[in-house]
């Protein structure tokens, strides 16, 4: 059954102390990717509202949107993938 693995696991694992070695691969280009387009996700709703805001035109606020959407995104994941690679404050 599922809750005896799940048991014998954790009396396992007090028996044997396991540690993990992190370094600047730890996080996958995957994991990334999906936090920029998240990230993107509340930036774009964001830019949208400011710009409808200062336009007071919906049609040119997505308009905004789009372009941003798809820029910053691009930028967030090479600035992600470049800070994996510093190990100062790690």
């Amino acid at each position: 059954m599922i809750l005896d693995q799940v048991y014998n696991e954790a009396q396992t694992d007090k028996s044997q102390k396991v540690t993990y070695k992190k370094d600047a691969s730890t996080e996958k280009p995957l994991r990334s990717v999906v936090k920029s387009v998240s990230w993107r996700i509340v930036g774009t709703i964001d830019t949208i509202l400011i710009s409808w805001f200062i336009t007071g035109t919906l049609s040119l606020a997505f308009s905004i949107g789009a372009v941003e959407l798809v820029t910053k995104m691009v930028l967030y994941f090479f600035h992600e993938r470049i800070w994996n690679t510093i190990k100062w404050g790690r």
